[in-house]
């Protein structure tokens, strides 16, 4: 779990590219946005940052949430809230080999989109959308709605519906 998301920079915020958002629609939180200097448009109506807010993890959610995590050790755990809160799309790596992935994603999502090709990200040195990541990338839901969605929005990738899960020795 420990390596999820890890990066060769060791950088945990990587900006959503704004087209991913005009697919998804509005949302109403965005719990780990950079703070307003760096932000770079707008993802959601309301914004907590880390600068600003503290830690929007203990943060009340509500509402739709957009959810770009940060990329470390922690990304499960925004995962497993947004997996309770049940509204909201979740950007993350696909690290589908993980435990957290088979324990916060396979186990308990509605939808999971995978993209074709690598996404290129903003940095916070840099306002272009010009950075890739360094492994595949998914949109997580956890509610029909989300997943429905995922599916209209007409991005490049293949979508997962919810799975009949059984656990194989």
């Amino acid at each position: 779990m420990k390596n999820f998301n890890n990066n060769t920079e060791n950088e945990e915020e990587w900006i959503t590219p704004p087209e991913i958002i005009q697919a998804l629609g509005v949302f109403d939180l965005d719990p780990c946005s950079p703070p307003p200097e760096r932000r770079m448009y707008d993802t959601a109506k309301i914004h907590y940052s880390k600068e600003e807010h503290g830690d929007g993890l203990t943060m009340p959610w509500s509402g739709r949430v957009w959810l770009n995590p940060p990329y470390g050790r922690e990304t499960f755990k925004w995962l497993e809230k947004l997996s309770i809160h049940k509204s909201g799309i979740a950007l993350i790596f696909a690290r589908t080999e993980t435990i957290g992935f088979h324990e916060t994603i396979w186990n308990k999502a509605n939808g999971i989109f995978f993209f074709k090709g690598r996404l290129k990200f903003g940095r916070k040195d840099n306002h272009k959308f010009n950075t890739p990541a360094n492994a595949p990338s998914c949109l997580v839901s956890y509610s029909c709605s989300d997943t429905n969605i995922i599916k209209q929005a007409q991005m490049n990738g293949f979508i997962v519906g919810k799975l009949i899960r059984r656990k194989i020795m």
